[in-house]
C-alpha cells in the first residue's frame, strides 16, 4: 500500500517583500542572542533566512481604507494594535489544496530562487521525495555557481529532538549538501530551553520531542512566501559540521529566554511602527480612480511561549471573545485538544461553531508502535469530554462536532476560518502551524497568519478549501462514541488527564 497522504492548509503569497522582511529579523535577532552567548547557550535558533533588504510596500497601501465591506474594518483593525499589519492584493494570494500541489510548488520556486531559500519546519524526512527535494536544491546551488560571485544563500531551522530521531535523520540527508556549498547555506537546530539537566538525560528519544519543538512552517523564496500547518513530508536542513559546538546546554535559562524575547520583540515593534508610518502617510494619497487595489491585509501572529512571547495566543483569545451571533466559526485541529482558556471561549460565546477533528484512523499517531499507538484513544477521550460538556449546556445546535475520514490519508489540517452576517464566503482565516491545544500554546514555536480580506476571489478561495475539507467528514453525535472503534481503554482515561498537556 502506498505511504498515506496527509491533508493540511496551505497559503501561498508572491507579494511578500515587507512580510518576509519581518521574518528576516526575526531569526536573524535569535541568531545573534546565540552567538553573543555561546559559551552558554541553552537555546539554539538560527535565522531562517540572510539579512535582507526590507522592502516599502505600493504606494496604494492604505490600511485606514478597509472599508469595502461594511462593519469590516471596524470588526477587525484591533489587530494592529497587537502585531504590524501588512496590505497587499488579494490577488497575490493563492490557496494550494492538496500536498501534491504543494510538493510541486516548493519544488518550482526552489528552481526559480536567485537570491534566497528559506524552509523552516519540524524535520526533513528521509523518503524519496525527500531526496528530491534535496537533490532539487543542489541543482539550485550548482546553477548558482556558474557565476563568480553566487547570490543565492540558503537558510533552514528545524527541531533538534526531531531532526535527530534515529540513525537516518534530518542531520545525514543533508550531510553531502552542507559539505559542498559551505559559503551558501546557513543552517540551524532549535533545541528547547525546557529540556535540559536531568530532564534531558532521563527522557529518551522521541518522547523529548513532548517537552517543545520547533514547529513554525514557512518557506520563502525570493519574494513569495509559502506557509502551511504541518505537512508530513517536511522540508528543512540541518548543518551537522556545527551541531557539536552548539549543543552544551548549559547556562541561565531564564537571561537566554530573555535576551531571546527582548530581541523578537524588537524585531516585532520595529515592524510595527514602519507600519505604522506607512498607514499615516500613505492615507493622506487620495485615489486616481476612487479604488483601493489592496485589498487582503496580513497579521503575523507569533507563539514563542517558553521565551515569553504570545501574540499570536492573545488575538485567538479576542478572536473568539468577540465572534458574535451573526458569526460562524470553522475550527480544524489535527489533535483536537483545546487548552482550557479557548474551551471556555468556545462554549460562552453567542457565534456558531464547526469543529473538525481527525478520526482515530486519519490521526498521525494511528497503527504506532507502544504507548504512541494509544495516543488516537487519548483524542476520543478528550473529544468525547468536550462534547459532553457540550451537551451539558445544551449547546449541541450552536457547536457541532465533526470526524474527518479518508482511506489511506492522515489528517492534521489546522486553521479556522470566519464567516460574518450570513455571508456565503469568509472574510478572515488562520493559517499557519498551531493546533489551539496546550502544547502549541505553551510549548512549542508556532506562526501563523491572520488574512483579512474583502477580495471575493480570495474569500471564494477560501471558502472552497473549508467545504472541501468538511465533505470528507461526519458529524458526532452520541453514537459516534458507541462505535466499537471509539472504545478506550480504562489506563489511557487515566493516563490522559496527566498528559494532554504534551500533545
Amino acid at each position: 500500500m502506498a505511504a498515506p497522504m496527509t491533508w493540511t492548509r496551505l497559503v501561498f503569497s508572491g507579494y511578500t517583500p515587507a512580510f518576509c522582511w519581518g521574518l528576516t529579523r526575526i531569526t536573524y535577532r535569535f541568531l545573534r542572542t546565540h552567538e553573543r552567548r555561546r559559551g552558554s547557550a541553552v537555546l539554539l535558533l538560527a535565522p531562517l533566512l540572510a539579512e535582507a533588504d526590507s522592502a516599502p510596500l505600493a504606494s496604494s497601501y492604505r490600511p485606514q481604507g478597509f472599508t469595502g465591506a461594511e462593519g469590516l474594518h471596524s470588526r477587525f483593525h484591533w489587530m494592529a494594535d497587537h502585531v504590524p499589519a501588512f496590505r497587499v492584493p488579494g490577488g497575490c494570494i493563492r490557496i494550494l489544496h492538496s500536498p501534491d500541489e504543494f510538493y510541486q510548488a516548493m519544488k518550482a520556486r526552489i528552481k526559480t530562487a536567485k537570491s534566497r531559500v528559506v524552509m523552516a519546519s519540524l524535520y526533513l524526512g528521509t523518503g524519496p521525495l525527500e531526496q528530491d527535494l534535496v537533490d532539487c536544491m543542489e541543482e539550485a546551488l550548482e546553477r548558482s555557481q556558474e557565476d563568480h560571485a553566487p547570490d543565492l544563500k540558503v537558510s533552514f531551522l528545524l527541531d533538534y529532538t526531531r531532526g535527530s530521531r534515529g540513525k537516518h535523520n534530518s542531520r545525514t540527508m543533508l550531510m553531502s549538501l552542507l559539505q559542498r556549498f559551505p559559503e551558501q547555506m546557513r543552517v540551524s537546530l532549535y533545541h528547547t530551553p525546557d529540556l535540559r539537566g536531568l530532564l534531558r538525560l532521563l527522557v529518551p528519544e522521541r518522547f523529548n520531542e513532548t517537552i517543545g519543538v520547533q514547529h513554525i512552517k514557512a518557506y520563502i523564496f525570493d519574494n513569495s512566501l509559502i506557509i502551511s500547518g504541518c505537512v508530513r513530508m517536511h522540508m528543512s536542513h540541518v548543518e551537522c559540521s556545527q551541531m557539536c559546538s552548539f549543543c552544551g546546554l548549559t547556562g541561565n535559562r531564564a537571561d537566554f529566554s530573555a535576551s531571546a524575547q527582548r530581541r523578537i520583540q524588537e524585531v516585532v515593534n520595529t515592524a510595527h511602527v514602519r507600519q505604522s508610518m506607512l498607514e499615516a502617510e500613505c492615507s493622506e494619497i487620495p485615489d486616481s480612480d476612487g479604488t483601493v487595489p489592496n485589498d487582503t491585509w496580513i497579521f503575523p501572529l507569533v507563539q514563542m511561549k517558553p521565551l515569553g512571547i504570545h501574540l499570536d495566543e492573545q488575538v485567538t483569545k479576542r478572536l473568539l471573545t468577540e465572534a458574535g451571533g451573526d458569526s460562524v466559526v470553522y475550527l480544524t485541529s489535527g489533535y483536537f485538544n483545546l487548552t482550557h482558556t479557548y474551551m471556555q471561549l468556545v462554549l460562552g460565546a453567542a457565534a456558531d461553531y464547526r469543529i473538525l477533528m481527525a478520526s482515530p484512523e486519519v490521526n498521525g499517531f494511528f497503527g504506532a508502535k507502544g504507548v504512541a499507538g494509544a495516543i488516537p484513544e487519548a483524542y476520543v477521550h478528550l473529544a468525547r469530554q468536550f462534547y459532553n460538556k457540550v451537551c451539558q449546556l445544551g449547546q449541541q445546535s450552536r457547536v457541532l462536532l465533526h470526524e474527518y475520514h479518508r482511506p489511506d490519508w492522515t489528517f492534521h489540517a489546522k486553521g479556522l476560518w470566519y464567516y460574518v452576517g450570513g455571508r456565503d464566503s469568509p472574510c478572515l482565516t488562520l493559517i499557519g502551524s498551531p493546533n489551539f491545544g496546550y502544547r502549541s500554546v505553551h510549548r512549542d514555536l508556532e506562526a501563523q497568519i491572520a488574512i483579512v480580506t474583502e477580495n471575493e476571489e480570495l474569500q471564494m478561495q477560501l471558502q472552497q478549501e473549508q467545504e472541501m475539507l468538511y465533505q470528507s467528514s461526519t458529524q458526532v453525535s452520541n453514537s459516534t462514541f458507541n462505535q466499537p472503534d471509539r472504545r478506550v481503554k480504562l489506563w489511557v482515561k487515566l493516563v490522559t488527564p496527566l498528559i494532554k498537556n504534551f500533545f
